[in-house]
């Protein structure tokens, strides 16, 4: 099975002088608890809160450097209106959302309120 990796903030990090965590990188946990076989198919890879995001920067460019980021594998089927954007041959999906949105093209998981 290829697997996607998934970009995220760690589950607490300090921002603000405070520690704080991402609401979208919480709702991606929220997901992959609810749908265990989501999981199973990534790379979960954590990135600090300060920019540049070295690792991102080098698959997607500065421009690219949100959490959460899903980079889809070169096999990995590809929908419409799923948010896909493009970067020198990588393809990714850069907010929670439409990640959510993909996995339900992908998985059959329910589609996110409001989409």
């Amino acid at each position: 099975m290829t697997k996607d990796t998934l970009f995220l903030l760690p589950p607490g990090f300090a921002a603000n002088d405070r520690r704080e965590y991402c609401p979208e990188c919480a709702e991606m946990w929220g997901i992959l608890s609810w749908f265990p076989g989501i999981k199973e198919s990534l790379n979960i890879t954590y990135v600090p809160i300060e920019k540049p995001r070295a690792v991102m920067s080098a698959l997607l460019g500065e421009r690219n450097q949100n959490a959460p980021t899903l980079v889809l594998h070169e096999d990995s089927p590809e929908y419409e209106n799923c948010g896909i954007r493009h970067y020198r041959g990588q393809r990714f999906v850069n907010n929670a959302k439409d990640i959510g949105k993909y996995y339900a093209a992908r998985f059959g998981t329910p589609v996110p309120r409001g989409s």
